[in-house]
């Protein structure tokens, strides 16, 4: 198979991105499970841009700066906020269902976010991310030029080093279809990686079961650098209950006034950030661990009763609905939360352009590392992200050179059997979530992140071995990705010696006068 360009996910910046090529290429996009998977679909909040009056760029630049702990790269960060308002209204020409401000005709509303300094969050009301990618993904399926591969999973790209000649680019790559249980070969001038996080890397996770870490562990193994893989940023308030796992509450609750409270009513954020329950995420995931352990605890609790049901109802209906079927009337009783592993603000090193060290080859989205977010993502700044880097990638893209294509080998089986035992796969997969969760967590410590490694490097013999002999399952590159993610998380965490943003360390509890990526190369 061949194409122009090959997208590898189909969140806001893979759709984003095959919509802006459309025109003039012919695109494949390829997702692991459904084009409305992800963690895109899955998005409450909004998206982050400059649009209220009273707002500015500098403004915007400045929450930006703070949140990232003094590791955002500036010249980036006033890149994408200066996009910000041109990627919305690109949105609002494709009719994207923003919600309206019930007092001001003709405009949007606009929430505030823990980090914010003002109300900039446009939102279609707690459902934004399946309003975007609703209206995006019907777009894609009536584009004749876009070639839509559900159910397939890359394995690994293929590029020229591989191949023994001696540039090393981008050719395409190799892709699993799990339906017909079956290896592809894909080639095209360009290739995009654009799989998301790795939040299934940790025991609790806001994210969907697709995050394995898939773009990351494929651009690593090809040769591309990665940075800061050790800030994964834990959202504060992902809801307890044992029929939900991954439901988000939306820190849009804690900017319309949301009062986090201990299990007697005690409210205690103003004891650990002046800024209270408006703090970035990862303060207030701290101090949520924090009352946790000190306490022996299960849980805090997520206090809305005060704005009434008529509020709760129209701004929050998801959240409202969800927790009434779960037994929890969220205007009457507080909503039982505790931090879940939300967001990789670490990946592939890109440009401004979402250019990997590999030509052809590019990341964007959460996949990569762009310099916007430094040492913490402020909130609602990833969206915006997706949307302004697929810009920047579609424009490099259509104004590359071609180049001359190469005829891409097939997938060798001959020296494979089917597995006999899946439980490995499973066993190891609980084990590597179980150990990430209790070692590489909110809170690490030096000897934690040693019995991480040690671990993992067991993991990663035993998964290569199996890796070599058998037939490769959707299970087993799912697992051998998350290894491969843990152990880059580990290795970036063990080279800071200092605690920065998300990254937060017992043993080095202040933070270095200087701020440095940590940078990971083969």
């Amino acid at each position: 198979m061949r194409f122009d360009t090959i997208i590898v996910g189909s969140g806001l910046a893979g759709l984003s991105l095959a919509l802006r090529l459309a025109d003039k290429q012919k695109v494949c996009l390829i997702t692991k499970k459904s084009l409305q998977g992800g963690a895109s679909y899955m998005a409450q909040g909004g998206i982050a841009a400059v649009l209220g009056e009273d707002d500015s760029t500098e403004s915007h630049v400045k929450d930006t700066l703070i949140a990232g702990a003094g590791l955002c790269n500036e010249e980036v960060v006033r890149h994408v906020v200066r996009e910000g308002p041109d990627a919305i209204q690109w949105l609002i020409d494709l009719h994207v269902p923003f919600t309206p401000d019930p007092l001001e005709a003709g405009h949007f509303h606009l929430t505030r976010e823990g980090g914010h300094s003002h109300r900039r969050i446009i939102h279609a009301a707690d459902a934004t991310g399946q309003a975007v990618q609703r209206t995006l993904i019907e777009r894609i399926l009536a584009n004749p030029n876009i070639t839509v591969l559900e159910n397939h999973m890359a394995i690994d790209l293929i590029t020229t080093a591989k191949l023994g000649l001696d540039d090393n680019r981008c050719l395409g790559l190799y892709a699993l279809d799990s339906l017909e249980n079956r290896v592809k070969s894909i080639a095209a001038d360009s290739t995009v990686l654009a799989t998301g996080g790795a939040g299934k890397v940790y025991l609790y996770t806001t994210n969907p079961d697709t995050a394995t870490g898939d773009g990351v562990a494929i651009g690593w193994r090809a040769g591309c650098r990665v940075s800061d893989m050790e800030f994964i940023q834990f959202h504060p308030t992902c809801l307890y209950h044992p029929s939900e796992k991954s439901f988000l509450i939306s820190e849009s609750l804690r900017g319309e006034g949301g009062i986090l409270r201990l299990p007697d009513g005690t409210r205690f954020m103003p004891e650990h950030d002046e800024r209270a329950e408006l703090a970035p995420r990862d303060i207030v995931a701290r101090a949520i661990d924090f009352e946790m352990k000190k306490r022996g605890i299960e849980c805090v609790y997520l206090d809305m009763t005060h704005k009434g049901t008529e509020f709760l109802r129209s701004h929050f209906p998801t959240i409202y609905s969800k927790c009434l079927e779960l037994g929890i009337n969220i205007s009457k009783e507080p909503i039982p939360v505790v931090p879940a592993a939300h967001y990789q603000c670490g990946g592939l090193m890109t440009d401004l352009r979402g250019k990997t060290d590999i030509p052809n080859l590019y990341a964007i989205g959460e996949t990569a590392c762009t310099g916007l977010h430094g040492a913490n993502r402020l909130a609602s700044n990833s969206l915006l992200e997706c949307l302004v880097f697929s810009k920047a990638a579609a424009d490099s893209i259509l104004n590359a050179q071609k180049q001359e294509s190469i005829e891409l080998p097939l997938w060798d089986e001959s020296r494979v059997t089917d597995a006999d035992e899946e439980i490995v796969i499973h066993h190891n997969w609980s084990e590597l979530r179980r150990f990430m969760w209790n070692y590489v967590g909110i809170v690490r410590t030096r000897k934690r992140l040693e019995r991480a490694q040690n671990r993992i490097r067991l993991l990663a013999e035993e998964i290569d071995e199996y890796y070599s002999n058998f037939r490769v399952s959707q299970d087993l590159l799912e697992l051998r990705n998350l290894v491969l993610t843990a152990e880059l998380i580990v290795r970036s965490a063990m080279l800071r010696t200092e605690s920065r943003g998300l990254h937060y360390s017992r043993d080095y509890p202040d933070r270095l006068d200087a701020a440095y990526d940590s940078v990971l190369k083969q």
